[in-house]
């Protein structure tokens, strides 16, 4: 998949012009993103590798002894990632993983042994559904079965009365594909309260978890805390160069290093992407709390701007976001708010809008937003302005 395009606008463009279309509006977006002034988000990854490396060695003494020798097999600076992230999230231990994709599938794989049960409860949205090729069912022999397709995350109710059983109940917290949604705190404690009622296990797909400690108003620990397993990516929201952690229970933690080694994930050295993770820690998770007030901020500005442009129906999704991500829902056709879009990158050098847009229902289309640290240098002002010079690049009507 290409980087910035998201798996469902990937998945949407099924013939050749199509893909080539999306294509060139995605490198002249990234060209335009270069160069750009000022953006509302510069992804990491859209980095040179010598950009990459050299943001990783000017942080990489702060977090890691580089003098100390290279892991093997998971030793050393794999294992202070691991002790790291067991302290954050509250758990008796954490395992390191290549992969968040290869992380839940053993931690549910895992439960399955424990319950007996192989059969994982989620969201009709959850990750492993729509991004991961069935891998749930096609690797690990565990057997999803959709809770809910409402785009917020299950209820207490919706659970208790799910008419069969499950072993295992999985949360994506925030999910992704229903605009980076979260629940209460005292919907996400039902619901959790609703699974043990039925003798179910809790996992939280807490890829982008580092992030909800604002909407929740509680530490990492206590939300981590509801769950028996938690797997954290450390590159979606921390920048890093990949790779995942699952932290529980020190027993089922070592149980899974032994079903990641089957897995293929006992990689042989780690410590440029673990590094990276340390690293990502050290300086992005303490700024997380701050880009999400902020994102509530330019949301907010996003909303006036549209309705002053006097857009007929535009939205912005949630209204007030749950983290530092969310949807902008506009009524065109996906390539006509590319276009757009890339067009006001390339002749202004501002970059309003950094993601791609995908079809969202007819002349119907939605981007994804973030606010990260260059997104702190927007002004309400400088939000609405761009959102006016962008509406002029629209057809009208």
């Amino acid at each position: 998949m290409i980087p910035g395009m998201s798996d469902t606008a990937e998945q949407d463009t099924t013939d050749t012009a199509g893909q080539d279309r999306r294509k060139s509006v995605y490198e002249r977006r990234s060209a335009a993103l270069r160069t750009a002034r000022r953006a509302l988000w510069r992804p990491a990854f859209q980095e040179t590798i010598r950009e990459r490396l050299d943001w990783l060695m000017r942080t990489a003494p702060q977090v890691h002894d580089l003098d100390e020798r290279s892991d093997i097999y998971g030793d050393r600076i794999v294992t202070a990632l691991e002790e790291r992230v067991a302290g954050l999230l509250g758990t008796e231990a954490a395992a390191f993983f290549p992969t968040g994709t290869m992380a839940q599938q053993v931690a549910l794989r895992c439960w399955a042994a424990r319950t007996g049960d192989p059969t994982v409860a989620l969201h009709t949205l959850a990750h492993p559904e729509v991004h991961e090729r069935d891998a749930f069912s096609q690797v690990s022999g565990l057997r999803p079965v959709r809770v809910t397709s409402e785009p917020r995350l299950p209820t207490a109710a919706e659970i208790r009365d799910f008419p069969e059983p499950f072993g295992a109940l999985m949360l994506e917290l925030p999910l992704r594909d229903a605009g980076f949604v979260l629940p209460t705190w005292e919907e996400l404690t039902e619901v959790v309260e609703a699974a043990r009622e039925r003798d179910a296990v809790v996992h939280f797909d807490g890829a982008r978890l580092w992030e909800t400690t604002v909407h929740f108003g509680r530490p990492l620990e206590e939300i981590a805390g509801l769950a028996d397993t938690v797997y954290v990516s450390f590159y979606k929201s921390l920048g890093g160069f990949g790779g995942a952690a699952l932290a529980g229970p020190e027993t089922l933690v070592e149980e899974a290093r032994t079903w990641r080694h089957r897995y293929g994930g006992m990689v042989f050295q780690q410590f440029p992407t673990v590094l990276s993770a340390l690293a990502g820690l050290e300086t992005e998770l303490p700024r997380l709390p701050g880009y999400v007030r902020h994102a509530r901020v330019v949301a907010g500005a996003l909303r006036e701007g549209f309705s002053a442009a006097g857009l007929p129906w535009a939205r912005v999704a949630p209204q007030e976001p749950h983290t530092h991500e969310f949807r902008v829902w506009l009524p065109y056709h996906p390539d006509v708010l590319a276009e757009a879009a890339v067009r006001q990158a390339e002749e202004t050098s501002v970059v309003l809008f950094t993601g791609s847009w995908d079809r969202g229902g007819p002349d119907l289309a939605f981007t994804e937003v973030t606010v990260g640290a260059a997104g702190l240098e927007w002004t309400t002002d400088d939000v609405r302005a761009a959102v006016a010079d962008f509406v002029t690049r629209l057809p009208a009507g």
